[in-house]
């Protein structure tokens, strides 16, 4: 089991070496009351020695393989590389310092000094440095393979300890918690740390150790540790005897060694499991990044064609990636054409903006300037066409979906299926131009096969169409029951109109101000009314606009009836031929002339010996990321290996 505490600290030297956090490995860390003057997080690794036999001496990572043999030159160091990382003016900074002393007379310990918890700032430190400490002190502790080594003074009040305060936040029922009361010496005459030694006063479940500092006097004095163990030990045995093997410098570091072991064996199975996936995920990060280009040429080819059969795969429904949140691709396309557009169709109302009154001024006008003894059919067709022109718009906008769409798939491409583009902005600058290019030439093309769908319909009423054959019979019908009443009628109407010819004072009688509104129906829209004089004006009656809005005959009613019903059956056959042809339309000279054209029109337009340079210039962090994702897996794979070392038996 000794062995396990080297394999820790190995690991965490692989992972310094990478600054990485992401490994969070068993530690102990040290939480204290005292002001630390200088602000630092200090790494001590406590190893027998390698390589200079019986000495103590120090290693710290930042000056490499620097040996540093005497204490007060390490000292020395730790400071001027505090200033360097925290400034002079007693700041602080989660950089830490990694330091490792070899000695002969030390055990296997691995150790993180935090700063002190202080509550008014010192010389220039900012108002919220004890925000800042307790920030940076719970990031240590919070790790739930740290132990925490909470050290309070034996001279202030147990139960206010600011250490045992912080350590109870995150750990709450002492699991990982071990006390240690400090100056024991320097207690009030008349009194002593019996109870709290006893564990009486702090609950914590790893047990609390009491200790004799050396104070400032010993240290300015240049007291050796040996020394102050030693009187450490006599100050025990006189004050607590009972309690002097369960207490001192020497009992604390043999406790934290077999804690640290303990923590460890429990910690490495998962510890194994976390970095063996890690390391799966860096291994493909580094791959998504690729590898440094070579040849230009064959890059280039293969982004090309890798992005054009991504965005075919993504029309087709075939593409790797498969959006889950929404619809995309291939799939919204065919909700454009079956849901939008169908549904937007089938609201189109066949006479909507068409008044009876509108249809009865039709046959009216297409009787020229005689009454018109049947229905003229050109009435008809002139309605009919107003109506399907309605059509255009949401066929238009049917296009304007489509076209949006394959907009939308180049970068669900870029994002999604083509990460490498991510190293060449320029590469996918100049792709994401080309294809919005191709889409803008097919728009125009696209829009008037859409235009000339509906002009087709427009240019010729085939009222022999088999589906309008219905209703058109029963305007045959109706024409033919008209012809005979006419027929039967001749000699009165024919009467009427030389009444109508005799006197004009009836026909006049219509144009009279006032008079357009008898008999009119209420309920039906006006389509025109009369012009009011202008004051100091003459009326010229034939300036004056004809009025419609007035009751129908019954004649005139059933005319318009069957010209309604003539319009809502051929309109229906209509909208269902351009429900039909504009998505035939739209895949034709849109999105398939797309697909087939977009490989050779990006070979095209980017693959050239001009290009290749700027084409494949990486993005500036690109080479850093890369780089930083090698380091990482290379640690990773380097801390497996570490651990594989370990034989079974020394996890028991």
């Amino acid at each position: 089991m000794e062995a396990l505490i080297p394999v820790i600290n190995k690991l965490q030297d692989v992972f310094n070496t990478v600054g990485a956090d992401v490994i969070q490995l068993p530690q102990i860390a040290v939480v204290g009351t005292q002001v630390i003057i200088v602000s630092l997080i200090m790494s001590l690794s406590m190893l027998f020695p390698t390589g200079v036999d019986g000495e103590e001496w120090g290693k710290f990572l930042h000056t490499k393989n620097k040996i540093y043999t005497d204490f007060d030159e390490i000292r020395q160091e730790i400071e001027n590389e505090t200033e360097r990382v925290s400034g002079n003016n007693k700041g602080i900074s989660d950089e830490p310092i990694h330091l490792k002393i070899f000695s002969p007379h030390v055990v296997n310990l691995t150790l993180v000094d935090l700063p002190g918890i202080t509550k008014v700032p010192v010389g220039d430190q900012p108002k919220d440095i004890e925000l800042q400490i307790r920030e940076l002190i719970l990031k240590y502790i919070s790790n739930p393979n740290c132990i925490i080594l909470a050290v309070t003074a034996a001279n202030t009040d147990m139960a206010t300890s600011e250490a045992l305060k912080v350590a109870r936040e995150v750990d709450p029922d002492g699991r990982r918690t071990l006390a240690v009361v400090t100056k024991l010496d320097l207690m009030d005459a008349g009194t002593d740390a019996m109870d709290v030694l006893m564990g009486r006063v702090i609950p914590v479940k790893l047990g609390l150790i009491g200790v004799v500092n050396r104070s400032q006097l010993d240290i300015n004095n240049k007291k050796s540790v040996a020394d102050s163990i030693r009187d450490e030990h006599a100050f025990l045995q006189k004050k607590y005897p009972s309690l002097a093997n369960r207490n001192g410098t020497k009992y604390l570091a043999r406790t934290l060694n077999r804690l640290l072991m303990h923590h460890i064996r429990d910690c490495l199975p998962e510890l194994k499991t976390r970095i063996n996936v890690l390391a799966a995920q860096y291994q493909s990060l580094l791959s998504s990044y690729g590898e440094p280009v070579e040849d230009m040429s064959s890059t280039l080819l293969q982004l090309i064609t890798k992005f054009a059969t991504e965005y075919c795969n993504t029309i087709e429904g075939t593409a790797k990636y498969i959006e889950t949140a929404e619809l995309c691709g291939g799939a919204r396309i065919c909700y454009i054409f079956h849901e939008t557009f169908g549904r937007t169709l089938e609201s189109v109302d066949p006479l909507g903006g068409l008044t009876t009154i509108d249809v009865l001024t039709a046959i009216r006008n297409a009787t020229g300037p005689r009454p018109a003894l049947f229905v003229p059919e050109v009435s008809f067709e002139l309605l009919v066409k107003r109506q399907v022109k309605r059509l255009e718009e949401p066929s238009l906008r049917c296009v304007e979906l489509v076209h949006e769409e394959m907009q939308r798939i180049i970068q669900h491409c870029s994002n999604y299926s083509t990460q490498e583009l991510l190293r060449f902005p320029k590469l996918h600058d100049a792709i994401v131009e080309v294809v919005t290019s191709l889409l803008r030439k097919r728009l125009p093309v696209t829009n008037e096969m859409v235009h000339n769908l509906v002009a087709i319909e427009l240019a010729y009423i085939n009222t022999k169409h088999p589906d309008f054959a219905d209703a058109c019979g029963l305007m045959n019908n109706n024409i033919e029951e008209q012809r005979r009443n006419r027929m039967r009628e001749l000699p009165s109407a024919v009467g009427y109109i030389g009444e109508q010819e005799g006197g004009s004072g009836t026909w006049r009688g219509m144009l009279k101000k006032g008079d357009e509104g008898q008999g009119e129906d209420k309920t039906k829209p006006q389509s025109s009314v009369l012009a009011s004089p202008q004051k100091g004006y003459a009326v010229n009656l034939l300036d004056v606009p004809v009025p419609v809005a007035r009751k129908l005959s019954a004649r005139e009613q059933r005319d318009c009836e069957v010209i309604e019903r003539l319009i809502k059956s051929y309109f229906l056959i209509v909208r269902k031929n351009i429900q039909d042809s504009v998505p035939k339309a739209v895949m034709h000279f849109l999105v398939n002339h797309v697909k087939d054209s977009l490989q050779s029109e990006l070979v095209g337009q980017l693959y050239k010996p001009a290009l290749l340079d700027d084409l494949l210039t990486e993005s500036e962090d690109m080479a850093q990321r890369r780089n930083e994702a090698a380091d990482m897996l290379k640690a990773l794979q380097k801390a497996s290996h570490v651990i594989a070392e370990i034989r079974e038996t020394h996890l028991w």
